[in-house]
């Protein structure tokens, strides 16, 4: 009988793959401290988890058992993937799953701040009629520019089509052939900071881009550009962020991630032209489901056959 726990919630459809499936035990036990973690994990064979569980090295030196973890999602910021494995445990993400409801998120954060719909929404509340000053623009037939042309990236500038905008397109593992033969425009990352009128980034927080939008950055694009940001916290730099707001390069932000979740009190949420959700990006029904459905059955094939899929320390 291999063993599964779940340690982060998990959409009950996920759950129900592993009741049914026979040699399959599961555990839901949400919420565990670190030390809890760590003292029943040597009973497991596989631990699903979402973005709260940390997969430290200590925890995982304090099994022999595992075998696999599933991250129910994309981003493995809180798993340490070498120790993993050095430890011969594969880590699998479902990097499908909540595409299409990112990509959708990152175009709704950009529409709320082109029309002030967070801040006109607060200030009606308040009894005020302040049209003149929440005046907003259009996004037809502006520059979007996408970095990162991946899953994700790759549905925003087709949405951003859609709405009859100018879609530039950096990614540099991806060539321009390709780029232009799904009918965007390839661009370095210096043009598209030159021409874009909103600037949105979907890459993985690895070291090279740690801070990408920052200073430098800024000082390179358009006065009143717009920035947004659903991947993940840290690729814009707050502190230079919150400059560029003061000074009006940067016309306005939406964040959806931030370095530190929860961010606290953040210089940033002082600016009206600043809004934010607190990483909602892959928050739908539908999203939630599909990566539960997609780990559970990773999981189960690797446990049942040794079939390996979406591992990222593995062949």
């Amino acid at each position: 009988m291999k063993k599964v726990l779940v340690s982060d919630d998990l959409s009950e459809f996920g759950i129900k793959i592993f009741q049914e499936t026979e040699g399959i035990e599961v555990d839901v036990k949400t919420g565990l401290s670190p030390e809890a973690l760590k003292s029943i994990i040597g009973d497991y064979d596989a631990l699903v988890i979402r973005s709260a569980t940390k997969v430290t090295q200590d925890l995982l030196d304090a099994t022999n058992k595992l075998k696999v973890v599933g991250r129910a999602g994309i981003g493995l910021d809180n798993v340490d993937i070498p120790a993993a494995t050095k430890r011969g445990v594969v880590v699998m993400n479902t990097p499908t799953g909540n595409v299409i409801t990112t990509a959708e998120h990152a175009i709704a954060m950009m529409m709320a701040l082109t029309r002030n719909i967070p801040l006109g929404t607060s200030s009606l509340k308040a009894g005020r009629w302040e049209k003149k000053y929440l005046r907003g623009r259009e996004v037809y037939n502006k520059y979007l520019g996408v970095i990162g042309f991946g899953k994700i990236g790759s549905v925003v500038a087709d949405r951003a089509r859609g709405l009859k905008m100018r879609v530039l397109v950096h990614d540099p593992l991806i060539t321009d052939e390709q780029i232009s033969k799904e009918g965007f425009e390839p661009v370095s990352l210096g043009e598209l900071y030159r021409r874009s009128d909103y600037i949105t980034v979907h890459v993985p927080k690895i070291k090279a881009t740690m801070g990408l939008l920052n200073k430098a950055a800024f000082d390179q694009m358009k006065d009143g550009v717009m920035i947004i940001n659903c991947s993940r916290g840290g690729i814009v730099d707050e502190n230079d962020l919150d400059d560029a707001l003061k000074s009006g390069k940067v016309a306005g932000a939406a964040l959806d991630v931030f370095e530190t979740e929860p961010p606290g009190a953040s210089k940033l949420f002082e600016h009206d032209r600043f809004i934010c959700t607190p990483h909602l990006g892959a928050s739908t029904v539908e999203a939630q489901i599909n990566v539960a459905v997609e780990v559970a059955r990773q999981i189960v094939d690797y446990l049942k056959t040794g079939k390996i899929v979406n591992a990222v320390n593995a062949p």
